[in-house]
């Protein structure tokens, strides 16, 4: 299927207009990726914060008062949870990276197909390949949120458990 559009050799309205809603079409794509990139950087500041709360509650543990109660083990899920944490955020990092990345090609598809509309039919390949690779990058994006959820609620659960643990073991049910 040829994918050219001969603005210089047919300047007719109607070719401009096939043109321009060529071009139109990657731009919508950027509208996803800029939704994107809204909610994946308030997750990752989300994951930010937990990481700098979990550090001051450490940060009290070590220096802190030590008649606390089950510091060993509140340190232990303090370090699983930041672990986790750290790997949320290098998750979302890349996540981020990707999302940009297949914006920019997304751009690039656009000027593409408008430079070879002007300028040579007999490159019409490249805007394809242009938006074909920004799609996949946007789809990686996509996987890696997916990943990013499952690790956020394994992470949740681990918190969960660990404080029905203390409750269980910890809190002594009043006798009536």
């Amino acid at each position: 299927m040829k994918f050219a559009f001969p603005l210089i050799l047919a300047p007719t309205l109607s070719a401009a207009i096939s043109v321009l809603t060529a071009m139109i079409t990657p731009t919508l794509l950027l509208s996803a990726c800029g939704t994107f990139v809204v909610s994946t950087s308030i997750r990752l500041g989300r994951v930010i914060d937990r990481i700098r709360a979990l550090s001051d509650k450490m940060e009290d543990l070590i220096h802190g008062d030590r008649d606390v109660e089950m510091v060993e083990e509140r340190r232990a899920m303090i370090l699983e949870q930041l672990q986790r944490l750290s790997s949320r955020a290098s998750m979302l990092q890349r996540t981020l990276s990707n999302i940009y990345i297949a914006s920019g090609l997304f751009v690039l598809t656009s000027v593409a197909l408008g430079l070879v509309a002007v300028i040579a039919s007999s490159f019409t390949w490249v805007p394809v390949v242009l938006g074909i690779t920004g799609v996949v990058f946007l789809l990686y994006a996509c996987l890696l949120l997916v990943f990013e959820i499952r690790l956020s609620r394994s992470t949740l659960q681990h918190e969960i458990d660990y404080t029905l643990r203390i409750i269980r073991d910890h809190v002594r049910p009043e006798k009536t």
